[in-house]
């Protein structure tokens, strides 16, 4: 048992990861709450809250506290950081006493967002908070030399947004981010399977066609997906099956808007830099970098070597936690 524990929080919108110094990941859930709302207590937090997604009765309510990265319900956030860091203590069997917390932030949250994620923090009384911006976190985390004088970047897609940051010298030149990730994909194909095929899907449904038969807009051997629904005309359950180009058709939007987002950072990048980005290429990380062809199909269209993070879904978290040994200098970068 020691008091002084140090952990990484990568808070994320979809879900949330915690870092310790000594066990690496100790814990990866989504980011739901289950709230009784006669009494304001929370049901569940994590995996059990997102299961409980479109299945609870009336006086339960399941919350997704953050939205687009940042917090949408202050006090929520903080119930649900108290209820992860117990389950923290009891998985790893330390104390979580006074630890010394470093959270990520993206890059384009305001001072008082960042206040708000710091609060909620220091309000299950963490010792020290620190904040480090996500795309650097997210660099750290794919073992990127963050700290060294060449131009490393990042496109981190995540749940809420995405961002394209350009690191070099352990702070960011240029970044980018766009409130574009996988909840807006999965709204996307929730609206098309509505307007195509008048069925209403869940949000849960949505995801799992995403990762199953989602594309980038490359061309591919085209898959099929049975999914049930609502018939929005009878009102009776209904199964339909849906293509991977449909899938494709349906995020399209989104994809163009990361790729806008990836151009206008790469068109700020000083010259000087330009070069390393034409030698060392970019690094996809989040979970939107597992959407099938997206590698590929970033590449071919800004013609720099693409690669993909060794732990795309954990990079942030990991970056968070690493950074504890290299804090101090990364809060002068930041200044």
């Amino acid at each position: 048992m020691f008091s002084n524990a140090e952990i990484g929080i990568d808070l994320g919108t979809a879900n949330i990861l915690v870092y310790t110094k000594n066990k690496g990941i100790v814990l990866n859930e989504p980011s739901v709450v289950a709230i009784d709302v006669r009494t304001n207590q929370v049901v569940a937090v994590g995996a059990e809250a997102k299961e409980m997604v479109g299945k609870t009765p009336r006086n339960i309510v399941p919350i997704r506290p953050l939205k687009d990265g940042v917090i949408a319900d202050y006090d929520i956030t903080a119930q649900m950081l108290k209820e992860i860091l117990k389950k923290v203590s009891k998985k790893v069997g330390i104390s979580m006493r006074k630890p010394t917390v470093v959270v990520c932030t993206p890059s384009g949250s305001t001072s008082v967002e960042r206040r708000a994620i710091h609060n909620a923090v220091k309000s299950f009384g963490a010792k020290e908070v620190h904040l480090i911006e996500e795309p650097i976190a997210a660099a750290i985390g794919a073992d990127l030399p963050v700290e060294e004088p060449i131009a490393n970047v990042i496109v981190d897609i995540g749940g809420g947004t995405s961002e394209v940051a350009i690191i070099s010298f352990g702070g960011v030149v240029s970044c980018h981010s766009v409130r574009v990730g996988g909840d807006k994909m999965d709204e996307e194909i929730i609206q098309y399977v509505k307007k195509h095929f008048n069925i209403l899907i869940g949000e849960r449904t949505a995801e799992n066609i995403k990762m199953e038969i989602g594309y980038a807009l490359i061309d591919h051997v085209e898959e099929l997906m049975d999914v049930r629904g609502r018939d929005l005309l009878t009102g009776l359950p209904k199964v339909i099956t849906i293509t991977s180009k449909q899938v494709q058709q349906a995020i399209r939007e989104s994809l163009e808007s990361i790729l806008d987002t990836i151009h206008i950072t790469l068109e700020s990048c000083p010259p000087e830099l330009s070069g390393d980005i034409v030698d060392h290429g970019i690094t996809l990380t989040g979970g939107g970098a597992l959407i099938k062809g997206m590698q590929e199909w970033i590449s071919n269209e800004i013609y720099v070597p693409v690669h993909l993070a060794p732990n795309p879904l954990e990079s942030v978290a990991i970056g968070t936690g690493r950074s504890l040994k290299m804090i101090h200098k990364l809060q002068k970068a930041l200044k």
